[in-house]
């Protein structure tokens, strides 16, 4: 119940201030909307309808605020792994990609030696090698459509757990 109302109240706060926000904007928001939901601008936006298997994965993960990264149309899309203060979150923590999309989780060098790993019941079944160092990568591609659930094992405890959302291209 705690979690649920703590991301209830987190969204609550996030749709209050963007109205606030944008209630004394004027103009033609010409704007495309180009960017993924992390800061690094090389997506299609995020707040898409989360699946509930991904939620529900997620709900105690680190740097995830109840969205999904849109990324559908892409050909390769990078995650950082170490992400956020204490470098133990993936960012995004949940992407939305289309079949055949090639993923690569970069190292960030914070939070320790990280790996990423699929659990059980992924679509796909695969694990990095435990890496500390800034700048390595771990490349997959998903060609199956399906949920994509991944943890660091070293930090799965901590909330390091991130999702993909495989869907037709």
């Amino acid at each position: 119940m705690r979690d649920v109302s703590r991301r209830r109240f987190v969204q609550a706060t996030g749709a209050a201030v963007a109205a606030g926000t944008l209630a004394g904007c004027t103009g033609n928001g010409g704007g495309n909307g180009n960017g993924n939901g992390n800061g690094n601008g090389n997506g299609n936006g995020g707040g898409a309808e989360v699946p509930q298997e991904i939620d529900d994965f997620l709900s105690e993960a680190n740097l995830y605020d109840g969205t999904i990264a849109d990324m559908t149309g892409e050909d390769e899309v990078t995650i950082m792994v170490g992400a956020g203060d204490g470098g133990l979150a993936f960012d995004p923590a949940a992407v939305r990609i289309t079949s055949s999309t090639t993923v690569v989780w970069e190292w960030t060098g914070e939070g320790g030696s990280h790996n990423v790993a699929s659990v059980e019941d992924s679509e796909s079944d695969f694990q990095s090698e435990i890496v500390g160092e800034q700048g390595h990568t771990f490349n997959q591609s998903f060609d199956n459509t399906g949920i994509q659930l991944y943890v660091c094992q070293p930090h799965e405890a901590q909330g390091m757990k991130g999702a993909i959302e495989v869907v037709e291209e």
